[in-house]
């Protein structure tokens, strides 16, 4: 097998970080148990060396992966892609993209091409490179069929100062949400651990062994049997807040992965079920959008503000619902 490039640590952060925590972090798509067994058969080296599972990453240390799979998932090389991008903000070190939904952020298996990565490339050139080849300029991620505001760092430095800041949860983040069901409180807060699911690992689930995970709520606007809600993620797993939402009994509008699609049309009386599959058919999508975006410049140092409107097809479905609460 062939070696593919080391990857460094070169972000203080992920200084004591264990070394299968960081790759099952940096490829996703594998479970810590098939990482683990690729460090102990010394598929995974660290500075040449076999090491131990749970050894703690220092800065400067070179990881190398012989691994033709991982080569494949993490670092085949991407091609650029001329695409429109929504820029609402760029300097030297950042852009603020406002992404539409059915945008995949980074290629991935099964999405080697037509992703947010491919149209950065074509559009921007050279961006950093700290979250690895696959993933450049991705600081955080949003899902496929959500929208909104998304920040891409084109240097090292900005990556780093940004990471930190999603860490320590300085990054202030706010969604617009159609949710199922009618809430019982108008505010508050679900702080309920996640872990990947055992059944289906493109799925994530409650887990009281799970990484800490806190959503604030806020409903806006209540519907005949939907709500508009804002969220406030002050961490940042993935689909949090559609597991969230989910686990109270609110999916996600349109998030048939968690009980937010046609299924939920099923015991209303007809007239309802029809128009709510009616809706959910030309909607195609989660109505979850990332609205704003508050956090601290990596190089000013100030505080900077950014909000995406909501798209035309939200608007049109809030207008929906309420002519089905007029009728």
């Amino acid at each position: 097998m062939v070696s593919i490039d080391s990857l460094k640590v070169i972000l203080q952060l992920h200084v004591g970080v264990r070394l299968d925590h960081y790759l099952t972090n940096k490829f996703p798509k594998y479970s810590r148990s098939k990482i683990q067994n690729l460090i102990r058969s010394s598929k995974i080296l660290v500075n040449n060396k076999q090491c131990k599972t749970g050894y703690r990453l220092e800065l400067n240390d070179l990881i190398t992966i012989n691994h033709p799979h991982l080569q494949e998932e993490g670092y085949s090389k991407i091609t650029p892609e001329s695409m429109n991008l929504n820029i609402l903000f760029e300097d030297e070190d950042l852009a603020i993209i406002d992404k539409p939904s059915g945008l995949v952020v980074h290629p991935g298996k099964g999405n080697r091409s037509g992703t947010l990565v491919n149209g950065l490339l074509h559009h921007f050139g050279n961006l950093s490179d700290t979250n690895g080849l696959i993933r450049p300029g991705i600081v955080h991620r949003l899902d496929k069929n959500t929208s909104g505001l998304i920040i891409i760092a084109k240097n090292n430095n900005a990556h780093q100062n940004l990471s930190e800041q999603f860490k320590y949860r300085d990054v202030k983040k706010e969604y617009y949400a159609l949710t199922w069901g009618l809430w019982k409180e108008k505010v508050g807060q679900i702080e309920s651990g996640l872990r990947r699911d055992k059944k289906d690992p493109t799925k994530y689930c409650i887990s009281r062994n799970g990484k800490k995970s806190i959503t604030f709520f806020k409903v806006i606007k209540r519907f005949q049997h939907c709500s508009l809600t804002n969220f406030f993620p002050k961490t940042g797993r993935t689909h949090q807040i559609r597991v969230h939402s989910a686990s109270l009994g609110y999916p996600i509008f349109g998030d048939d992965k968690y009980g937010g699609g046609i299924s939920k049309t099923k015991g209303y009386m007809e007239e309802y079920s029809k128009e709510y599959r009616r809706l959910l058919s030309k909607f195609d999508r989660f109505a979850l959008h990332a609205k704003k975006l508050e956090f601290f410049h990596p190089s000013t140092k100030s505080v900077v503000k950014f909000e995406s409107s909501l798209p035309v097809e939200f608007i049109e479905l809030i207008k929906k619902l309420d002519n089905i609460i007029e009728s």
